[in-house]
């Protein structure tokens, strides 16, 4: 159960990270290095704080993975980060900010790679050969 619980979090996290990430870049214009000056940077402190934030994200993420895997078998825990791709989906299309569409081919999409977690997952009779 620790292990599932650390995965959880690392999965948690990955995801408010590039939600982070997406917002705040999406607020910053795309300029030189020769061009940033201090102003521009109080300018855009918000979501350069948005970016910084999910870049200490994807490091607590990371810390709470390797925890992760100290309890669960690798061939369990690493499909479950793929439950991040679904999540990133799902808050780009209802959170208003992101502006992203729904369609039928990504959710199925989606909808394949939870299937597919559950499945390597699942506690079903398994061979011993």
């Amino acid at each position: 159960m620790k292990g599932l619980a650390w995965a959880a979090a690392s999965v948690l996290l990955v995801t408010a990270a590039q939600l982070l990430m997406k917002w705040g870049m999406a607020q910053i214009p795309l300029l030189p290095l020769n061009l940033i000056t201090p102003g521009l940077v109080a300018q855009y402190g918000t979501p350069l704080l948005a970016v910084a934030g999910g870049i200490l994200g994807y490091a607590l993420s990371m810390l709470c993975w390797f925890y992760a895997l100290l309890y669960l078998p690798l061939s369990a825990a690493y499909p479950l980060i793929s439950i991040s791709y679904a999540l990133v989906y799902f808050a780009a299309v209802l959170l208003p900010w992101f502006n992203e569409s729904a369609t039928l081919l990504k959710t199925l999409g989606v909808a394949c790679i939870l299937f597919g977690v559950w499945l390597i997952n699942s506690n079903g009779k398994r061979s011993s050969h």
